[in-house]
């Protein structure tokens, strides 16, 4: 047994239907695409710390291994703590690197709005 539509329904879903086709389309957010300014910032102090730890854990494993207390310690914390500003910087460099890429990728965009818009005038100046 099959039921016929209810037409009153089948209106409502049209008029439901042409309200969400009505909206304009949103454009995809960068989100997740690009890291903010805050996200870098934490990478790198996360990097630094990172890289200290590590250094410290070394050093005071060697330290009990050989049983000579502070000098490893302090040794491969100070290495640590070089390797993790080396990856800081390598993550800042590259940072800086995607954000010249964006800005001239931009600016070109600018430049070939503007030479659209300077073509533009020229067409109507010279029809009108």
């Amino acid at each position: 047994m099959v039921d016929e539509p209810d037409p009153e329904r089948l209106r409502a879903l049209e008029a439901r239907l042409a309200r969400v086709r009505a909206k304009p389309e949103k454009t995809p957010s960068t989100k997740g695409k690009a890291f903010s300014q805050g996200e870098m910032a934490w990478r790198m102090v996360i990097e630094l710390v990172t890289g200290m730890l590590i250094g410290l854990s070394i050093g005071f494993g060697l330290d009990h291994v050989f049983g000579t207390r502070p000098i490893f310690l302090a040794v491969f914390a100070l290495l640590g703590f070089a390797a993790g500003v080396r990856t800081m910087m390598g993550t800042a460099k590259a940072m800086a690197a995607r954000h010249d890429e964006t800005t001239a990728a931009q600016a070109v965009r600018e430049t070939t709005a503007a030479d659209a818009a300077r073509t533009a005038e020229k067409d109507e100046g010279g029809n009108g």
